[in-house]
């Protein structure tokens, strides 16, 4: 029988807020263990809650950049259960009146756009975090992070692969990242994704038995882990086996799922609204005002590149996968860098150096405008295309600007023709062989006589003149 795969997806987003949700403590991570706490976030009797405004307006912007409803009156309602890094014995989050709902962002997965829809956003505390490494017979808790504001982002039951999955949460990434309201690094947890994922006949419309996947810190991972989980159930069913509702742990190192817990019986949280925080109330001139404050989006971004640029499709992907990275490109087009020639440093050299230091583009030394001044020596013949390769090493490397490098090391491109003219004549009286195998149709050795008078110049000699000496002297019409 054939089958298919039905996703729904939750994405966890710590806000980018100085404080924590309900209270004044710092949320910047990386703190020694229980440091960033005060009674009101350790849960302490007696003590009141205030909602972080900031928090607030950060959510409105997301569903406002994702085609949601606002909704004009929300709340928030305690979600009882019990863990030990929920020192209240309650999480404060929200329930049957969400700030957001019914929203919409769109993929492209093999060159196909797709729609996935937006159940709702809401907004709600995070808990602390459980060490159980190194700890013998005992688990730590860290409540640092209990407090801190969380938006929760959940799909639609629309996604339909692995693929699609990975392609929605970049997707929502990017937007987060764009708007400021979320650094996205998902290897510190301050972008987490689950998923619900069943899989039913082709043709049928009643859901299968999910199960929740967890702990997928990474793009690659939730591919991974998803084409597992899809095809551990395809084989249950194809034994006769049946579901079981539950969730599971992906497991990175192992690369399988396996069982957390039962949840065959739903769980009863008994939300009821929190009576220590009045309803939260949004007019539209609020909304409006927030609108203001959102910036141009990856899909915005991307198009015009293509037709105010007159960039390939490729490159105005990657160009736009991120706000910093979009703004780099800018700035160099605005200082007068040619958009492909720009285009093209930035997916290359610039990309490589950048992933091999695992380093965001707003990390690193060079600057737009030194880019600019590399091309304009390539176009003035100052230096080859060669040597530009190693000036823009350097000038990662240091941040100095190409024309001092250039002086520095001495690297300006030969022009003068007797000059190379002389090096020519003495590569093709050293190689006689290799002139007859030419003369007699192999004019791939053309390559390797430019790459002989390169070498023996140092990659400086002009590359146009060292091909038209070369052509014009072995097919002897000099």
């Amino acid at each position: 029988m054939q089958y298919e795969a039905v996703i729904g997806l939750e994405i966890h987003a710590q806000l980018l807020t100085e404080s924590k949700m309900f209270c004044g403590c710092s949320t910047k991570f990386g703190s020694e263990p229980n440091t960033q706490t005060c009674p009101v976030c350790i849960g302490m009797p007696g003590v009141l809650p205030v909602a972080n405004k900031r928090a607030i307006e950060c959510v409105i912007k997301t569903g406002l950049a994702v085609n949601c409803k606002i909704a004009p009156f929300s709340r928030f309602a305690r979600k009882n259960y019990f863990y030990p890094d929920l020192p209240k014995g309650y999480q404060i989050s929200q329930y049957e009146l969400p700030i957001c709902e019914h929203g919409l962002v769109e993929i492209i997965v093999n060159g196909s756009t797709k729609k996935i829809g937006l159940t709702r956003i809401h907004l709600e505390e995070d808990a602390g975090k459980n060490i159980h490494e190194g700890a013998g017979d005992y688990s730590f808790v860290d409540l640092n992070r209990a407090g801190t504001p969380l938006m929760e982002i959940v799909t639609e039951p629309d996604i339909r692969s692995p693929q699609e999955a990975a392609e929605f949460v970049k997707k929502l990434r990017a937007i987060v990242r764009y708007l400021g309201v979320c650094d996205g690094n998902m290897e510190q947890g301050s972008l987490r994704c689950d998923a619900n994922v069943s899989i039913r006949p082709v043709g049928q419309e009643e859901l299968g038995t999910k199960t929740e996947i967890k702990n997928m810190n990474s793009f690659k991972f939730i591919e991974k882990a998803l084409d597992y989980e899809i095809k551990r159930q395809i084989k249950i069913l194809n034994e006769g086996g049946r579901i079981v509702q539950e969730t599971r742990l992906w497991h990175s190192n192992r690369g399988i799922t396996e069982s957390m817990r039962s949840k065959e019986e739903a769980h009863d949280y008994r939300y009821f609204p929190d009576p220590d925080l009045v309803p939260v109330d949004v007019d539209n001139a609020w909304i409006e005002q927030i609108r203001l404050q959102i910036v141009e989006l990856p899909d915005s971004r991307r198009q015009r590149f293509i037709t105010q640029y007159g960039l390939p499709e490729q490159d105005a992907d990657l160009l736009t996968s991120e706000r910093a990275m979009a703004e780099w490109f800018e700035e160099a087009v605005k200082l007068g860098g040619d958009p492909k020639s720009v285009s093209n440093w930035m997916m290359g050299e610039l990309m490589k150096m950048l992933n091999e230091e695992n380093k965001l583009i707003e990390e690193c030394a060079l600057k737009p405008e030194q880019l600019v001044g590399l091309i304009k020596l390539i176009d003035k013949g100052v230096i080859s295309g060669k040597i530009a390769k190693t000036v823009f090493e350097e000038m990662y490397k240091t941040g100095k600007d190409a024309d001092r490098i250039v002086k520095e090391k001495g690297l300006v491109q030969v022009s003068d023709e007797s000059e190379i003219e002389k090096v020519v004549d003495d590569i093709l009286q050293k190689n006689p062989k290799e002139m007859e195998r030419f003369r007699a149709g192999e004019e791939k050795l053309l390559g390797f006589f430019a790459g002989q008078i390169m070498k023996a110049t140092k990659g400086k000699a002009n590359p146009k003149i060292v091909n038209e000496l070369l052509r014009k002297k072995l097919s002897g019409t000099s």
